[in-house]
């Protein structure tokens, strides 16, 4: 069989990559093409364009890069028409996702979501076009199923392909050594995110952060895509040191850490760090943002939890002082400590044990298959 698979970032690309691996499990002769990056590259994939080139976030980046954002969607789109495969795999990104799904005028053609977009956050009413223009949905929060299917979603919960990562993951016995973090006062990691536009508002705080700590080793999770003068203020701190593509060992060997909202917030509770939970973007796209969204949330951590597991510091609440002060507590204090990490508990605990990749991978070629069978007869 031949598919098409869409990921417009670093967490969704390693995520297609693992579905990838488990669909070629069941079907030996599958063919994948598509936007990703080096994750799904190496299992596979013949990426068409890297996400690297997609990365646009909040309203006023989609306002300032349109026209690229068009002639993307369009290129994949004509692409898609064109190598006509037997299933296309869309993964969250939905702002580009959505659109190619409704542009795609083959009937012939499966669209299936897999980690399906939040629309539970804001706009819900989008769940009526992802009914329309979606085959079937696999998603990877426990309450995203009876959320969709409410909307007469075909969704089913396939496990958090999150968790399967972390089990699967084997720690580099060298990594402190090889980081000269041997011998220090502990590491703190920093996980500013994986978009420009997120560093540009969350670095510059951490790094003040990190200057009140000269005794703390601050690991830098560094994106390898972006652009490396990004980084490099924050670099020229002598407690600051980088880190490239080695979230799961930095988290591993860390004390505590400070999260951009994302993705890596439920990482850090799955390794069990106790972290803080920061996001500041435009005022534009606060203020716009703010209006629409409907949760109380912006963590995965708290969001799965439907509790204040771990603080939230938004837009005007992430400072400096704020953040130091809050890094203190989730390294000195036995008490706040011990809460987290019963919250992370019952967040693990929520998730279950299924494997989503292999999951996914099995009601994908199923389906697959069954519509075959069907077309044949």
């Amino acid at each position: 069989m031949k598919y098409y698979i869409i990921a417009g970032e670093r967490s969704g690309d390693l995520h297609g990559s693992n579905l990838v691996k488990a669909i070629k499990k069941i079907d030996p002769d599958a063919v994948f093409r598509g936007f990703g990056g080096d994750y799904m590259k190496e299992s596979g994939v013949e990426i068409i364009t890297h996400y690297g080139e997609l990365s646009i976030m909040g309203f006023s980046d989609v306002i300032k890069n349109i026209f690229k954002f068009k002639k993307y969607l369009s290129d994949c789109v004509n692409d898609i028409n064109t190598w006509q495969p037997d299933a296309v795999i869309f993964i969250d990104f939905a702002g580009f996702n959505m659109r190619v799904a409704k542009r795609i005028t083959s009937g012939k053609i499966m669209k299936f979501y897999y980690i399906a977009p939040k629309i539970w956050a804001w706009n819900q009413k989008r769940a009526f076009k992802l009914k329309k223009t979606i085959d079937d949905v696999f998603v990877i929060l426990p309450f995203e199923e009876p959320f969709f299917r409410k909307f007469g979603v075909n969704a089913k919960y396939v496990g958090n392909p999150v968790l399967d990562a972390i089990n699967s993951f084997e720690s580099d016995e060298g990594f402190l050594a090889r980081h000269t973090i041997v011998g220090t006062n502990g590491l703190i990691a920093l996980l500013p995110g994986s978009r420009k536009s997120e560093l540009i508002y969350s670095l510059p705080v951490m790094t003040k952060v990190a200057k009140s700590f000269p005794d703390k080793t601050f690991g830098l999770s560094i994106i390898k895509n972006l652009p490396s003068d990004i980084y490099e203020k924050a670099l020229k701190e002598p407690n600051i040191i980088p880190v490239e593509e080695d979230n799961y060992n930095l988290l591993l060997n860390a004390d505590a850490a400070i999260v951009t909202s994302g993705t890596a917030t439920l990482e850090a509770a799955l390794f069990e760090i106790p972290q803080v939970v920061v996001f500041r973007t435009s005022p534009f796209n606060y203020t716009i943002s703010k209006s629409v969204i409907k949760v109380r949330f912006i963590s995965l951590v708290n969001l799965i939890a439907d509790e204040e597991v771990v603080k939230e510091f938004i837009q005007k609440d992430f400072t400096p002082e704020i953040l130091t002060n809050e890094l203190n507590t989730i390294l000195n204090d036995e008490s706040y400590i011990r809460k987290m990490l019963k919250g992370y508990r019952k967040i693990r605990k929520m998730l279950g044990e299924q494997n989503a990749s292999e999951n996914a991978a099995k009601e994908i070629c199923e389906i697959l298959t069954n519509c075959r069978e069907e077309f044949i007869r």
